[in-house]
């Protein structure tokens, strides 16, 4: 395979960075998983334009990305719909298209969903790092140089050439997620929900909570009713593992949603989001409302096991 140039980044929008599924194994030595927030559409992503599921992309979010193309590239957008343009025309989404040299990509603003993933036949060429080409920002390494994305930064991918005859894909309409502005997430209780009282552990699950501007890709913090804790128990734990999806509560009583830049966290987990959900949360904004639903194990396994057939579907690309 041959390394070439690719796209040059004109206007960065916010917080656009390379990533992929990101990197699992090394939270014992303080290094969070990082990667794409919303799996699915990275996943999708990468399948329309040829590429293995778990190849890197650009995650965006809101709006302001603006991008040309330096050679005949086969890319698709997926997740939030922030409203493409290619040279000034509208750009389908949730579909393969070749984008021809010169030609300019522009992200307008937001319609429905929080982030986007830009998807290229061939992939990015960036450095992988502990199995890795995900950006973690905090830390500021992986992607490119460990930061976002910047005026002028040129993108080099493998044999782009190879991946135009993937121009034409499309994800049927039954199987693009739908994104809204009111979101119900499924949850497992624990491991600390015996840290609340039955008060608290009902208004977790009865509360329409706001999602506050402080939120980031730490955790999306949420803004409700107070979930009142039992009186004989401590504030705050000893620190320990956390994983994403898992709900903390400090001693505000506010929730917090643990997204993939942390690895330790010293407050109590009053539940944990779903694996079936846990892409979803890629796409809630602030300002969005969220409630809790518990579900048994059993319908938690279930509902993976229908997220993971409908991927298989995908990579299968049946008649439309």
């Amino acid at each position: 395979m041959s390394t070439e140039a690719i796209l040059e980044i004109l206007a960065p929008g916010l917080q656009t960075s390379v990533q992929d599924p990101g990197r699992t194994g090394y939270g014992r030595f303080g290094v969070a998983t990082s990667g794409a927030l919303d799996t699915v559409a990275l996943r999708t992503g990468n399948l329309l334009v040829g590429n293995p599921e778990k190849a890197a992309c650009l995650e965006t979010m809101l709006l302001g990305l603006r991008i040309r193309a330096l050679q005949d590239i086969v890319v698709a957008v997926t997740g939030a719909d922030l409203h493409p343009h290619c040279n000034g025309g509208p750009f389908p989404m949730w579909q393969s298209v070749v984008l021809a040299k010169g030609q300019e990509l522009s992200l307008k603003g937001p319609r429905s969903g929080f982030r986007a993933y830009l998807a290229v036949g061939g992939g990015f060429r960036v450095p992988d790092i502990m199995g890795s080409k995900a950006t973690n920002l905090p830390a500021r390494f992986g992607g490119l140089d460990g930061r976002g994305l910047q005026p002028g930064d040129v993108l080099s991918g493998d044999t782009p050439a190879k991946y135009l005859a993937n121009s034409g894909r499309r994800v049927p309409d039954r199987e693009i997620p739908a994104y809204t502005e009111n979101w119900s997430l499924r949850v497992i209780a624990g491991p600390q929900d015996h840290h609340f009282s039955d008060s608290g552990l009902k208004t977790f699950l009865s509360t329409n909570y706001t999602v506050s501007p402080q939120s980031d890709r730490t955790g999306i913090r949420l803004s409700g009713e107070v979930i009142e804790s039992r009186p004989d128990v401590p504030e705050s734990i000893i620190s320990e593992g956390v994983v994403p999806g898992a709900i903390q509560v400090p001693g505000d009583g506010q929730p917090i949603i643990i997204l993939n830049e942390t690895v330790t966290g010293g407050y109590r987990k009053i539940a944990g989001i779903i694996g079936a959900d846990l892409p979803r949360l890629g796409q809630i904004k602030p300002g969005d409302r969220v409630t809790f639903e518990a579900v048994s194990l059993e319908a938690a396994d279930s509902a993976l096991r229908a997220t993971e057939e409908t991927n298989r579907r995908l990579v299968n690309w049946p008649d439309q």
